[in-house]
């Protein structure tokens, strides 16, 4: 079980959505919190937040897509606070287009805050927990980590990665008194989708499919799923799934890895429209 009172916890995008409610409930629960992010107004707000519970709360404005900026972070935290115990890269960001218009950097920029960032961040502070021998590492994939979605390649390549570079990490970690987690979204009512980048040449229509279908999906709080990741924090879980629909998309993908997709997204130009309607009523981003 990993304790959090007392404890200093890390966490990237933390200026809004689940990374917000996150920090706010870490403080809660009696955490130092070093709350990240590139949006400084953002960060105020949860700043302020956690002051008005008696929390306590640090922000710092890093591009978790920048190595040299994370690691120089990192060493801030451990002369400040003397290492960090609890790390949570959840920064991350979209963007919806086919393969064959996906333009390079557009892919680099999804790759560069959503998969290196979690890298960054995890290697920057792995040798942390080790000289405690102790820690918790949760790494934010998503149901798109857990199954593909039409427009949303660099997305899916980013949060599989995520899952894969986490699993892989739980079982080398296994037996060091660090625990590691991955977790797995549903449908979280966000801005993700409307923040998403899109093609200048995507109609609008087809913008506002995603973004009125993303709402659609996004049944669970961000307050919900903060207490979601504290439960498995504390549990020591590898894998966390948040919300029914997360739950319900992994047994449909597990039942049918090869043919999901004829259900899932029949007659969706982005695959987020279908979610909503018909067989398929969940999922996320």
């Amino acid at each position: 079980m990993t304790d959090i009172k007392g404890k200093t916890a890390v966490i990237t995008g933390a200026a809004s959505g689940i990374g917000r409610a996150t920090a706010v409930a870490l403080a809660r629960e009696g955490a130092r919190v070093a709350a990240v992010d590139l949006d400084r107004a953002g960060l105020a707000e949860t700043a302020s937040r956690i002051a008005a519970i008696g929390g306590e709360v640090t922000t710092y404005l890093i591009d978790v897509a920048s190595r040299d900026a994370v690691y120089a972070f990192a060493q801030e935290v451990e002369s400040a606070f003397g290492g960090a115990d609890i790390v949570i890269n959840n920064a991350g960001v979209a963007q919806v287009a086919s393969i064959e218009e996906l333009a390079y950097e557009d892919f680099e920029w999804v790759m560069n805050i959503d998969f290196w960032g979690m890298v960054y961040g995890t290697k920057a502070f792995l040798p942390q927990l080790r000289a405690k021998g102790q820690g918790h590492i949760v790494n934010v994939s998503s149901v798109f980590g857990l199954f593909a979605v039409p427009t949303q390649a660099a997305y899916n390549s980013a949060k599989f990665a995520v899952r894969g570079f986490t699993e892989a990490l739980r079982h080398e970690m296994r037996g060091s008194g660090i625990a590691v987690s991955c977790v797995h979204p549903g449908g979280i009512k966000t801005n993700i989708m409307r923040n998403a980048r899109f093609l200048q040449s995507v109609q609008t229509t087809v913008r506002e499919e995603a973004a009125t279908g993303f709402d659609r999906l996004a049944r669970t709080t961000p307050e919900r799923a903060a207490e979601v990741i504290i439960s498995g924090i504390k549990k020591n879980k590898g894998r966390i799934l948040i919300g029914p629909d997360a739950r319900i998309l992994d047994i449909i993908q597990r039942l049918m890895p090869a043919s999901y997709g004829r259900i899932l997204f029949r007659g969706s130009t982005t695959g987020l429209g279908a979610l909503t309607s018909g067989e398929a009523q969940k999922t996320t981003g």
